[in-house]
Parts: C-alpha cells; sequence; structure tokens
C-alpha cells in the first residue's frame, strides 16, 4: 500500500468517525469519569462509537496491522504499521457543547508516527500531514500548512490546554515561559497544535500527555515545518511534558527557560 493509499484510508476512518460521534454532540449525553477520586477524566458513548467504527474499519481492511487506542487498549501493538487512534481530543470541550475537539488519527511504521490527522466533523475541517508536507481541508477549501517565523518568544503567542492540568513544579516552569510570551491562551487541546502547524499560534506547551495525544500530530507540525520535543528536547512519542514551535529560535528560548 502506498502513501498516497493511507491517506485515503485516513480520510476513510475520519469518516467513519465523524458519522460515529456527531449524533451525540451538544445531546444530552451520559458522561463517565475514567479517573479516581479528586479528578474528572471524561469518557463517553461517543468516544466508545467513534473507536469502535474506526477500529471495524481497520481489521476488515487492514488486518496485518496493529491498533492502539485511547478507549479500547491495544491490537497487535508490535506489527509492523499500528494506528493509535484518539476518537475524541478535548472530551471536555465536547461535553461542555464546545467545538474545540477533534478526532486525532495516526499510521506508525516501527513505532514511528509516518501519517497524521486531525478531523473536527461538526465544523468539517481537517489537517494532515506526512512529516515531509502538512495541508488543511474545509469549508473555505484546501491549503498547504506552513509555519510562521517568529524571531524571538516576546512576539511569540503560546497555547496550553490548563495550566492547572500541570503538576506544581510544572506550572511554576509553565508560568515563566507565559510571562516571557506575547499572548497566552488556554483550551485547544489538538486543536493548538494545529493552529501552530497553520501558522496562528507560535508554541505550545503541555504536559502528562499519553501517546494517542501526540502521535498523530506529530507528522502534521513537522509537514508544516516546525518541531516538537519534549521539555528536555527528546522525541515525543512516549507521549510526557510536550514542546511544540513553528520557528527553532522560540523553541530554544521555551526550553531554556522550562529547564531552569
Amino acid at each position: 500500500m502506498t502513501a498516497i493509499d493511507f491517506a485515503a484510508f485516513v480520510d476513510r476512518l475520519a469518516a467513519a468517525s465523524g458519522d460515529a460521534i456527531l449524533p451525540f454532540f451538544r445531546t444530552a449525553l451520559g458522561v463517565d469519569n475514567k479517573a479516581g477520586a479528586g479528578a474528572f477524566d471524561p469518557v463517553t458513548a461517543a468516544d466508545r462509537a467513534g473507536e469502535t467504527a474506526m477500529r471495524a474499519l481497520i481489521r476488515a481492511s487492514l488486518p496485518d496491522h496493529g491498533i492502539i487506542g485511547e478507549e479500547f487498549g491495544e491490537e497487535r501493538p508490535d506489527a509492523e504499521y499500528v494506528w493509535v487512534l484518539d476518537p475524541i481530543d478535548g472530551t471536555k470541550s465536547f461535553i461542555s457543547g464546545m467545538p474545540v475537539w477533534g478526532t486525532l488519527i495516526a499510521l506508525t511504521r516501527h513505532g514511528e508516527p509516518i501519517y497524521g490527522m486531525m478531523h473536527q466533523p461538526f465544523v468539517r475541517e481537517r489537517f494532515a500531514g506526512d512529516g515531509g508536507a502538512a495541508h488543511y481541508r474545509g469549508p473555505n477549501g484546501e491549503r498547504a500548512l506552513h509555519v510562521r517565523r517568529c524571531s524571538a518568544l516576546g512576539e511569540a503567542t503560546l497555547m496550553t490546554t490548563s495550566p492547572l492540568l500541570m503538576n506544581e513544579a510544572d506550572r511554576a516552569s509553565f508560568r515563566n515561559v507565559e510571562r516571557a510570551a506575547r499572548l497566552s491562551r488556554y483550551g485547544g487541546d489538538c486543536y493548538a497544535y494545529c493552529m501552530l502547524a497553520a501558522g496562528h499560534v507560535d508554541l505550545v506547551i503541555e504536559t502528562e500527555l499519553k501517546p494517542y495525544d501526540i502521535l498523530p500530530l506529530i507528522p502534521i507540525i513537522r509537514g508544516a515545518g516546525g518541531l516538537v520535543t519534549t521539555w528536555d528536547g527528546k522525541p515525543v512519542t512516549a507521549g510526557g511534558r510536550i514542546v511544540a514551535a513553528g520557528d527553532p529560535q522560540v523553541h530554544a528560548a521555551a526550553l531554556e527557560i522550562l529547564n531552569k
């Protein structure tokens, strides 16, 4: 199967998940809490329906491929090709009726992401990349994605989902970067990384990410000309504390502050 075929298949996965998820959006939806006492990690029937639809399509079309999903775990994770699925990244926004969420789909080969997509079916937007290029499709047409250049952290727009998701020490480090940035915005989830790839945001800083939170976004960020590492400058395939930037100078400045 060629890269073009993979891209077409990801479109099929996105369509299937969107068809399964959208009937639940902005309805009286039951919410379960996957976290322990004192925390809130919501999951809904929409999350499960979206992942079920994608898993069924992968099993039927590519039975030799593995699957890793947020809701239903691993199938053949040691396969050469493994699909990594997050049916709703931004479930807290989803249950609040806000459209800042998306379905994340990655194809990995030998553990490295080679294609990724973020699909938002409600607003009909798709952001995709293969590490060499990235593109957008939406109601206003299609275009290539390119990060913007930003020569200094003091000119940067910074995003994170919420500092409250960070532990106390990481939050203090994040606040130091935030004070140096020109503008800081919260609540992006996967959309923040796509806005970085689209040239609207310069820096995204997060913590405690799982592989399915970031693997689908890596080929999009890199394909648009950006870079993404852990806080200590290492590969991000295992998740953890993440820094994504459109410009190497802003990335380096953020790492310096975070590691003081």
